[in-house]
């Protein structure tokens, strides 16, 4: 009875101090990851752009995006054509070559 006692509050102190010190890893972390953030906001506020600069922008990005639409398009057509290819070897029926070669094992 002395072991069991002797586990749970093993248990229990181990559970309590993995909680302590995974709370205060946490603490450090997150405040490191808000001091990155303060960071970045301010970074941005002093990159604000004037409403050309950020018409430019856009308009990239649209190209860009449109870009990456046609490229994806002819990829998913590749797919497709790949899909269609397999589908036709698996309902073609089975070659000849290949049916001699079962019935000459079937019958040894």
């Amino acid at each position: 009875m002395s072991q069991q006692d002797g586990f749970a509050s093993g248990f229990i102190f181990g559970a309590i101090v993995g909680g302590a010190i995974g709370g205060i890893v946490g603490a450090l972390a997150a405040s490191k990851r808000s001091e990155l953030n303060a960071n970045t906001l301010q970074s941005n506020e002093d990159e604000i752009l004037s409403p050309s600069q950020s018409s430019a922008k856009f308009e990239n990005s649209e190209e860009s995006i449109e870009i990456a639409r046609h490229s994806l398009e002819a990829k998913i057509a590749q797919l497709n054509s790949a899909i269609e290819e397999v589908r036709q070897q698996l309902s073609s029926p089975v070659s000849s070559e290949s049916q001699e070669l079962t019935t000459k094992s079937s019958g040894l």
